[in-house]
Order: C-alpha cells, then structure tokens, then sequence
C-alpha cells in the first residue's frame, strides 16, 4: 500500500516528465535553428561554430526518450528504472553544462577566431571561398572584413555580391564601389548574429539543467520511498 506522500511524488514525476519530453523536442528545435542560422559560416570555422548546437541537438533526443523512460518508472513503480533516470538525467545534466561553458568560451573568443579565418579565406580565394563569400555577403548585405576596402588588397578583384544591385556585373563594379557598395564589413554582422546564438543556446542550457535538477531530486525522493516500503 503505498503512502500519499509516494503517490503524490510519483504523479508529479510523471507530469514533470511530460514536460520534460516537450522541452527535449524545444532543445531539438532550438539546436537547428541556431545551425541553420550559423551554417553558413561554417567555411571560415571548419565546423568549430556548429559543434555546440549539433551537441544540444543530441542531447535533446535524448532527453525526449529518457524522458519516457521517466514515465514508465513513475508509474511502475520501478526502483531500478528510476535510478537509471535520475544517472541519465545526471549525464545529460554534465553534457548540456559542458555544452554551455563550450558556447560562452567560443562566445568570447570568437573575435579572434572569426576575423583570422576571414582574412586567410581572402587570401587563398579559392572557388569554395568565393562561394562562402558571395553567400555571406548577400545574405548579410555587408562587404569584405572590415568594409569594402579588403578586397582592394588582394588579386581577387571586386565581387559582385558586395553591390545594393544585384544586377549590377563585374564590368560595372567600378560604379558599385563608387555608388551601391554595402559600406558595413561582413565581420561585425557575423560576430553579432554567431553572439545572439550563443546567448540563446547558453539561455536554453541553463533552463533546462534547472528543470533536470528538479528531475533527479524527484526521481530519487520516489526511489527512496519505494525502497522504503518494499523494505517494510
């Protein structure tokens, strides 16, 4: 017979766990809409700027099926399944912090990191930069590094996609520089959108290690009570 006090931890957990599935499919979600946002900077990082948000995306599936592992300990009463609950929630608590210091360490040390490979990219100008450039710079409506000027250190010319109008072509790119060149450089836009995404994957992390510590203390309270009235 179990205790009120049992009965009511176990339907809390299961509630908590209904969530809790729902925030793993909000992980998974937010993960992909921060990867979608930065891939397209991922030919100047070779993949660094994605890691964090590919790691959040694994973890949110794991945090949807653990969650129903949750729920069938919950309700089963199962000491064994709900420990393993609490260590998963544990695990993914560990990773999901280490995903966290991981974004604010990237996030602070971006600066450098971005401008350099920028700057290389320039240099070398092969067809997969021009590509990665022409992409940035339309979509960003920003010009070389710094501002238009970078690409007038080079033998690589001036690109079309720094112009206002797109049909302008490179035998009238003179007048694009002159007249309808985006004056902005492409590295403080990509800075501020890559810092945006960190902020929301380091926010995301935060709040849902809270609600995974609520987690584990729950699941152990019932483990507990279980163990105590089967040991009655």
């Amino acid at each position: 017979m179990e205790s009120c006090g049992m009965s009511f931890i176990k339907y809390i957990l299961f509630i908590f766990n209904l969530i809790f599935a729902i925030s793993g499919i909000g992980i998974i979600a937010t993960g992909a809409l921060v990867l979608a946002d930065v891939g397209d900077y991922n030919h100047f990082v070779e993949g660094r700027i994605l890691a964090p948000s590919i790691v959040l995306i694994v973890a949110g599936a794991i945090v949807f099926i653990i969650a129903f592992l949750g729920c069938y300990g919950a309700i089963k009463e199962n000491y064994n399944l709900l420990i393993a609950f609490a260590t998963a929630l544990l695990i993914i608590f560990v990773i999901e912090l280490a995903v966290g210091i991981a974004a604010a360490v990237f996030k602070n040390n971006f600066s450098m990191v971005m401008k350099d490979a920028l700057k290389v990219s320039m240099k070398n100008f092969t067809e997969a930069d021009k590509q990665a450039w022409d992409k940035v710079q339309k979509e960003l409506q920003c010009c070389g590094v710094d501002g238009p000027k970078d690409w007038f250190n080079g033998n690589t010319g001036f690109p079309s996609s720094c112009c206002n109008d797109t049909q302008l072509t490179q035998a009238t790119n003179v007048q694009c520089v002159i007249y309808n060149a985006h004056k902005e450089g492409c590295f403080s836009k990509m800075e501020m959108r890559v810092h945006n995404d960190a902020t929301v994957l380091i926010g995301v992390g935060i709040g849902i290690a809270f609600i995974e510590i609520v987690g584990i203390v729950l699941a152990c309270c019932l483990a507990a009570a279980i163990k105590k009235e089967t040991n009655k």
